[in-house]
């Protein structure tokens, strides 16, 4: 199944903390992680942020006081979180949500560190998409 490795530990436990802004995941293999909606909202794995291949990730900012209004499951490998800023396209495997809780230290740095070489502000709005087939078309 996709997404999945063989013996890969599964959550037991998926907790929403609002107040905290976390989502607490219990492990099968007694792991449990507490990961910030603001980490997995700049790290989704989705096109969107991701991009379409390496080097063509999307730098995310702004997203400090993200939230989660809804986390559905996807079969029996993975949730898709919709955030209060509108993302819902990522879809989050057991495996990703375990190696964003195990990496996040590691994570947080890199994200810290992107910002600082792009010269970008944590919580500087995004600047709003193009609309398709608005810019740079020589229509104007």
């Amino acid at each position: 199944m996709a997404g999945l490795k063989a013996g890969a530990p599964t959550p037991q436990a998926l907790t929403v903390h609002g107040a905290s802004r976390v989502l607490e995941v219990g492990f099968s293999d007694g792991a449990t992680f507490r990961i910030p909606f603001e980490l997995m909202r700049v790290y989704s794995p989705s096109a969107e942020v991701q991009g379409h291949g390496p080097g063509q990730e999307v730098l995310q900012t702004g997203k400090r006081d993200v939230e989660l209004v809804n986390l559905e499951p996807v079969g029996n490998y993975a949730v898709k979180p919709t955030f209060s800023d509108g993302h819902d396209s990522g879809i989050f495997t057991w495996d990703y949500l375990y190696e964003l809780g195990q990496k996040q230290e590691a994570l947080w740095a890199q994200y810290v560190e992107r910002l600082a070489a792009a010269g970008a502000d944590r919580d500087a709005p995004m600047a709003p998409k193009a609309p398709a087939g608005g810019h740079g078309c020589g229509g104007h």
